[in-house]
């Protein structure tokens, strides 16, 4: 009986909060940034998925000296082992792509999960999880990683693990921030009165409410996530030869950047491309909800 009358009471805030995220999202599509960044991001998603049935070879296979020229047997000239760069390019993305959207997944699940908990409380143990998350903003991300690599191995779902939880802390604080004062609502403080359990609250009530805040951060954490997972790569502790990676490529190449820039500039600018096209959606998000993009309608 408590379960139909939640429903019933917490059918209005859940309609109201799919239509708000609805009418965010037209907006944000309208957007010429928005636009841009799905085109860009499009662009990425389908050379990663795509591209290695496109390679004229192997990524692995050595086809010529190290660091021939381009010509019409190797458009972009080959790599340090003497392989074809634009091989290893178009394999090279696939990894970038899945690994960094798990990562911020994971971040996203976590630090979510942490944040609603942490606001829901309204205890000692709401302040407590927050502390905690404070000690894993304290910690050198890039050391800790760089410590279970070297002590595990290099990975992938290590690294997609090691990248995420580095995430959590900041997921954690924005899901706080914006669910504290969704928790306080008549909607929620009446489910209480109805004894509806809190984990139904939480999904039913309250991260409805949240869910575009969330999509924004969600975008940055991406973002983040390419950054870290590339540079895991160039240093060395991201994924290994003879895999191909655009990350990796850089580190392979870099020692000839005055001579055969392609190998580092190419990987690079892809991964630059890939990181812009998501965080000018996020971008365009961002700035739908926070109302910025109403001023700037009137303007086109």
């Amino acid at each position: 009986m408590a379960d139909a009358a939640s429903g019933a009471v917490g059918a209005s805030p859940r309609a109201r909060s799919g239509s708000a995220l609805t009418k965010t999202l037209r907006k944000a599509l309208g957007l010429r940034r928005t636009q841009i960044g799905i085109g860009i991001t499009l662009v990425i998603l389908l050379l990663a998925l795509v591209g290695p049935f496109l390679a004229p070879y192997e990524p692995s296979a050595f086809i010529a000296k190290p660091f021939a020229k381009p010509g019409p047997d190797y458009l972009l000239g080959t790599d340090v082992r003497g392989r074809d760069l634009l091989s290893r390019l178009l394999h090279g993305g696939l990894a970038v792509v899945w690994m960094s959207v798990a990562a911020a997944t994971i971040g996203m699940l976590l630090g979510g999960t942490v944040g609603l908990l942490a606001a829901y409380s309204r205890n000692w143990f709401g302040e407590f999880l927050m502390r905690l998350m404070d000690v894993f903003l304290a910690l050198p991300t890039i050391i800790m990683v760089l410590m279970f690599v070297s002590l595990l191995g290099a990975q992938q779902w290590l690294i997609v693990l090691l990248v995420g939880v580095s995430q959590m802390p900041q997921v954690a604080r924005v899901t706080q921030g914006v669910a504290a004062d969704i928790v306080r609502r008549d909607f929620v403080l009446f489910a209480e009165a109805l004894n509806v359990p809190r984990y139904k609250i939480l999904h039913r009530e309250v991260l409805p409410n949240v869910m575009t805040p969330l999509l924004v951060e969600y975008g940055i954490r991406i973002v983040w996530a390419i950054a870290g997972i590339a540079a895991l790569s160039v240093m060395g502790y991201g994924i290994q030869p003879p895999d191909a990676d655009w990350g990796l490529i850089i580190n392979e190449n870099r020692g000839r950047l005055a001579t055969r820039p392609l190998g580092v500039l190419a990987p690079a600018l892809l991964i630059a491309l890939f990181a812009l096209g998501v965080n000018l959606m996020a971008e365009g998000l961002s700035s739908t909800v926070s109302g910025v993009a109403r001023k700037r309608s009137g303007q086109k």
